[in-house]
Formats: structure tokens, sequence, C-alpha cells
């Protein structure tokens, strides 16, 4: 058996595998047995590696050990094939530039820089910081983020973490070295347009777009269809308002004629989500429609995302979102008459809120400009009808965007972006977009406590650095920077709070995890808003907008929420008096952001919610593999329950531990899936931490077969809750699945539940890479 030219030594291979063992919880000898089971000859060392990472990856749901082994294994085959010095790396990739490209990925400003700072930047680089990386958060690593030429990669996840380190600092050599330290540690990292395009020619380092639909005519639609396309050229993920475009059978003076409404311009939009996608084929384009539900079309908008139905009256790939006022919802709950207008007819409801909004609308209904009136409680189940078939609409409310927003100044918000945590001001003159990075809440747990005086430490960190990003970054056009510049929106969000739970074993919805998920945010809040004062001193003024916003007048998000109470961690009168003096930098700075792609590099569950199973599937491009939650391994292998039957058991039963007899109570208590919670107790928590979320929560809800009482019971207690958002997307379960992993025929014979084959359903959006933080 011969591998690169050489004969094969197994003794020589199984001691290379030992080396890097060390101090995981795996079988070096089954895992060679895999890799033996397999071989060829004239394999390359390279497909040695290869193959070894992934059979080791293979054997996650016997430990996770395992994935942070095969993790090890592709990082040493990275390694063998790229520069060995991240000064090395940045100047392969700026001058070995194909003769297709022209032109070298990497700006000269920062391959400048770095080459003037080579000795600093490459030994401040640690590569055993690899170690703790995932089979799957490295394949998520090399498959989008890691810059290749010719598709050969050149980096290394360090040197990627470096560059945007520099590409956010740029001289300022030793803020660079702190950020990239604090990331490769992982305590935070930056989000996905960030890590793609720091150094290079055009940094697009923004995540999220808002725009305006620039006019109810031909020439506002298709100047707003341009905007959309050079944004979503540059990575960045759009939220669009259209509730201004007149409806179907509209009058037009120009023609004579008749509009056709939201349907055929929506599907325009569409077209070129897919014809204009993101980075070079990274990612799909990605366009979140939102409409308020008073508009005449509401009924075909719901229709638009169905799997069935004429193929003219779809566009499956936009997302849906709707803006909901509290007057809608007094009326369903009424079970009164909805008014449904075109915005030719009846202008402005997009423009008002609150107490204004309901004059206007009732002013509307009692001049007989509506085009048609309807239950409420008929649009109410068509909402609930397209959710359940297709997890969408997203909803958000209206009032409390608005009512809590520190940018209320500036005018009505009409929207937000696709994953519904990004809530700012826009309009034809402005797009507003946002900066975002998440911190990883499991790395300030130190000795079963944790760190908040370190969380508010780093928290300042991260608000340094989306502050310079917005100076720093490339905007797609002009009306995004005047956007930016005026106001200077950051967002910090975190991941991994699950993770943090079930670390200290604190159930999810108990009382002493709901008062940890408080004072962590209140703590990042305050961590934030006093790192922006602090810029603004230094700055000698705050951002252009300040004067007039509720915290130019001494209110803190906290203070706009009804009945709200200070936790006291935090001295807040006192930030109140520095606020007074010198203002803030930037007008929001917290949202809660999924983190999907991000999530998986460092390892962490995603954002704030509950897992789904303790044992999950991670799609890569070598195929699907299963991964076991690895804090439940930790607390069954001490009690000697961590054995191939009780593996089979969870198996079978997808994930849950619930029916497991042989796993104690307070264990299974610990490890419920979401499926297993009560969404009250997700919804209460976003209430506690909404108080600290000057932006809003992209909030999924989790029903295995959701039925329409449900689910408005569950929106009309988020509603009274008083969220921004409602929801993001409802996710379900199917009916029926084939069983969820392969295993041995008589291990799952002999398991003490039967499977159960309800999954969570495909039909979900895709990973939403581009609010990743």
């Amino acid at each position: 058996m011969h591998v690169g030219g050489e004969t094969f030594d197994p003794k020589k291979f199984l001691r290379f595998l030992n080396l890097l063992k060390t101090d995981l919880n795996v079988s070096t000898d089954l895992i060679m047995e895999r890799v033996l089971s397999g071989l060829y000859d004239g394999l390359t060392v390279q497909e040695l590696l290869t193959f070894t990472a992934e059979s080791v990856a293979s054997l996650s749901t016997q430990h996770p050990d395992y994935s942070v082994f095969g993790g090890r294994v592709a990082a040493k085959a990275l390694y063998r094939t790229t520069p060995k010095t991240f000064s090395e790396a940045v100047d392969a990739i700026f001058t070995g530039v194909p003769v297709s490209q022209g032109t070298s990925q990497l700006s000269p400003e920062f391959h400048q820089i770095v080459m003037a700072n080579r000795d600093r930047l490459d030994k401040a680089i640690k590569h055993e910081r690899d170690k703790k990386l995932t089979f799957f958060g490295f394949q998520t690593l090399s498959r989008s983020y890691l810059i290749r030429i010719e598709g050969k990669i050149i980096e290394r996840p360090q040197y990627l973490l470096m560059r945007a380190a520099v590409g956010i600092h740029g001289e300022d050599i030793d803020s660079a070295i702190e950020t990239y330290d604090l990331m490769s540690r992982r305590f935070f990292i930056h989000a996905t347009p960030t890590l793609f395009n720091a150094g290079t020619r055009k940094p697009q380092l923004s995540s999220c777009f808002l725009v305006a639909m620039k006019d109810d005519s031909i020439e506002g639609i298709f100047e707003t269809l341009s905007q959309c396309a050079k944004i979503s050229k540059h990575a960045g993920g759009i939220g669009l308002h259209v509730s201004n475009i007149r409806s179907r059978n509209a009058y037009i003076n120009g023609t004579n004629g008749q509009s056709s409404g939201l349907v055929p311009m929506l599907r325009v939009f569409n077209n070129m989500a897919r014809y204009v996608d993101q980075g070079g084929n990274k990612r799909p384009g990605a366009i979140s429609i939102t409409l308020e539900p008073w508009h005449a079309d509401v009924f075909d908008f719901l229709e638009l995302r169905k799997n069935h139905g004429k193929e003219e009256y779809r566009a499956r790939d936009l997302f849906y979102a709707l803006w909901i006022p509290d007057l809608f919802m007094k009326t369903v709950e009424e079970d009164g008459t909805w008014y449904l207008f075109s915005p030719d007819t009846a202008p402005g409801l997009s423009d008002v809120y609150g107490k204004d909004f309901e004059d206007l609308y009732r002013r509307y209904v009692s001049e007989s400009r509506f085009v048609e009136a309807v239950p409420a409680q008929k649009l109410w189940m068509a909402i609930l009808d397209a959710q359940i078939e297709t997890g969408m609409p997203s909803m958000l409310y209206k009032d409390a965007c608005n009512a809590k927003s520190n940018q209320k100044n500036l005018g009505t918000i009409k929207s937000s972006n696709l994953c519904t945590e990004i809530v700012e001001y826009s309009d034809p003159n402005e797009t507003a977009a946002c900066n975002l990075a998440s911190i990883g809440l499991p790395s300030f747990i130190n000795n079963g406590e944790f760190d908040f005086d370190k969380l508010h430490q780093i928290t300042k960190v991260v608000t340094k650095n989306l502050n310079l990003i917005i100076d720093r970054g490339f905007y797609p056009d002009k009306l995004t920077k005047r956007s930016n510049l005026r106001h200077r929106p950051i967002a910090i969000g975190v991941q991994g709070l699950t993770d943090v739970y079930q670390l200290l074993k604190l159930n999810y919805d108990s009382d002493e995890a709901c008062k940890l998920n408080e004072h962590i945010f209140e703590t990042i809040y305050h961590g934030a808003l006093e790192k922006s004062m602090e810029i603004a001193r230094e700055n000698g003024k705050p951002y252009e907008s300040y004067e007039g916003s509720p915290i130019s007048q001494g209110k803190f998000q906290f203070d706009l929420w009804p009945s709200s109470s200070e936790t006291k961690k935090w001295d807040w009168e006192l930030l109140r008096q520095e606020i007074a003096k010198h203002g803030v930098a930037n007008s929001l700075v917290t949202a809660i952001m999924p983190t999907a792609s991000t999530s998986q590099i460092l390892g962490f569950t995603e954002c704030i919610e509950p897992v789904t199973s303790n044992i999950y599937s991670r799609r890569v491009l070598s195929g699907e593999f299963q991964v076991v939650n690895p804090h439940l391994v930790n607390m069954l292998e001490p009690l000697g329950l961590w054995t191939p039957p009780i593996r089979a058991q969870i198996i079978a039963s997808n994930g849950s531990v619930q029916r497991i007899k042989e796993i104690p109570d307070d264990i299974k208590d610990l490890f419920r899936t979401v499926w297993e919670l009560s969404q009250r107790a997700l919804i209460d928590q976003a209430a506690t931490r909404g108080r600290y979320i000057d932006h809003s929560q992209s909030m999924n809800l989790f029903l295995r077969s959701p039925n329409r009482r449900q689910l408005s019971s569950m929106h009309f207690y988020a509603w009274k809750q008083g969220l921004k958002t409602g929801i993001y997307y409802l996710r379900s379960a199917a009916a029926a699945a084939p069983i969820p992993v392969t295993i041995e025929v008589d291990v799952a014979r002999s398991a003490s539940v039967q499977p159960d084959f309800k999954r969570s359903r495909p039909s979900t959006p895709q990973s939403c890479d581009i609010c990743s933080g």
C-alpha cells in the first residue's frame, strides 16, 4: 500500500494520531480501523488526511471529541498546503492574481500595513487555537470564508481572524492584535460580511440594508430594483418596504389604465435575487419584503411563498414580513371589521404610527376610501395559514418598533431586515445599514461562575470595532453611506446562551436562567453605551442626528418600555449623567441576530435559542454528519450513562432524552429540546432582555404540529408582552421522516422507546449567513 509515493506505515500514522489526541476522549485504534478499511493504493497524503478527518467526524455520535479531533486532522491537512506565516499568506494572495481576475482581492493599503508590521503580526498568530475548532466549524470556514486563488485555499483560520482585525484597525496594530486575540479565544466574532471582505479592495463590512421603495412609479420601482441589485452584489441582505405601492386594479393617471399590483412587481425582485448572488456565488441574494396589513393586496401577498398555485402568482425566493399596527391586533381581538386601502387613494398610512395612524385610518374609513372591508379574523386566519404552511410571514409590531426606537426622532420606521432584528429608519434619501458582531457567551464562564466584568470589558472592545467599521467600510451607494455616517448604528448580539444555561445547570425556563438572561443583556447594553459615550467624548461630539433622540433626552431603552425596572447591576444614573454631558457615538447598539455560520465556527449554540435536538445533523460538502450535544455527554459520562444502548435510545427519539428511564430527571429537565419547552418561556425571556435591546430580536417560535389556536395564542401573548418582533420564523415538525441516523439493528431493538420519526421540517429559510454575527 503506497500513500504519497511511499509505503504506508500504520505504526507511524498511529503515532501521528496519538500526538493529535492529547486531551481528547477518542480511540485512535478505532480511528485507525476506519482509516485502514478505506485505504487504496496511490492515495496522496492530502487525500489520506481528508479521508481521516471525515472518518473521524462520522464517529461524532459516539463522543463530541471526535468532531474536535476531525477538525485537528483537517487543520493539519490545510497547514501542509498553505503559507507558514500570516504575512506570507497575505503576500501570496496579493501577488498571486489569476490573469482572469485582473487585480488582487486584497487592497494595496492592507498589504502595505501587513508587510510593514509582518514580524509583530506573524508572532501574534496562535495556530494552536485551531485545536478547539470542530470538523464542522472547519468545514464552514473552508467552504465559504477562507480566501482561495484559482480554487486553492491560501488562508488558515487564524489568518482569517487576523485579516479581519487588521482590516478593521488598519495601522493601529495594538488594537488589531487585541481584536485577533479575543476572536481567536472565542470571546466574540464579527459578522460574515466583515470576515468575507475585511482587507479587500471593496471592504463591504455591513450585514443588513433597509431600503425604501423610491416612488410608486415605473421609474421609482426600477431605481429601487437597481439599488437592491448593487447591494446584493456586495453581499448585503436587504429589507424592502413596499406599502407605498398601489394595489391591484388601482387607477394609473399616466396611462388611464389599472395597476397590476404588488405580485408582478415582486416577481421581478424575486428573479433579481436569483440572478444577483452575493459575493460571487458565495450565497444567493436575500431580500425580505415588508407590507402593512391594511394594504389591499395583503391576501395575495400571503400566497407568494406557498408551494401550490399558479406560478405567475408566486415569488418563492423572497422572504416576507408584516409590519403590524396595534390597531389591527385590537380589531382581530374584538372580532371587528378591517379595512383595506390602496396607498394612492389613502396616502400616508405607512408614514404614521400609534394614535396618528389610528386617527388617519379611521378618517379614511369614514370617507369610504377603502377598497374592501373584511372581517379582521378572516385576514388573521390567512396569516396563520400562511405561517403553518410556509413558516412566514415574519411579524413585527409597528407601534412597538417605533415607540421604543432611539431613532424615532428621524421619522416613522417602516421595516426591518430579513432576519427581523435590525430596526432602523430609511427613506428615499437614506438607506439604513448595520454592522454586526456576536459575543460568545460560554467563554465568560470561569469556575462555574459567569464573569460579568469580563463581558462588560469585551463588549466595549466590540463597540469600538463596530464603530470603526462604519468609517472603514465600502458602501454600495451614497444613500447607504449617508445614513450610516449620520446615525452610526451598530448591533451587538450573542451566541451560546443555551450553552451557558447547560454549563451552569440552569433549566431554560427557570427563574435563575431568566435572571441570568436579564443580567447578561443589561451588561452588554451598559458596556456598549458606556463605550459609545467614551467615543463621543473623545470625538468632542455625538453622532450627527443625536439631538431629539430619546437618549439625548436621558431615556435608555428600558425607559421606553412600560413598567420597566432597572436591575441595578450597573450604575445607570452615573452613565445617564455622562451621556447628558457627552452624548453617544451610535444611535443603536444591541440586537439579537441569528448566528448560523459563525456559531458553527466558534462551536456554540445559535444566538439565544434552545437546542432543537441533542443529536443533530451538520451538512458539509462531503456529506451529512451527526453531532451530539457535548454538555449532555459530559454529564452522562461520569454517571456511566453514555453507553451504546442509551445513545441508540437518544437517536431513536430524535435527540430527546425525556423517555429514557435510565437518565435522572434533573438531567432530563436540563436537556429538554425546544419542542419540549413552553413557547411562553421563550417569549418571556425575549421580553425581559428586550428592555436592553434597542434594535430587536430574531426570534423563532417552535410548534411540532401548529394549529390556528396555538399560533394565535402565541402571537397575542408576544404582542401583549411588548415585543418588537413577534416572530421571525415558525418552525414545525414534519409528519414523517426516515430514521435519522443509521444504528445497529440489535441495539435499536433493545432500546426502551420506539423511534419518533418527527423531525424539524426542511422548508425553513436558508441559514442567514448575512446576519450571522
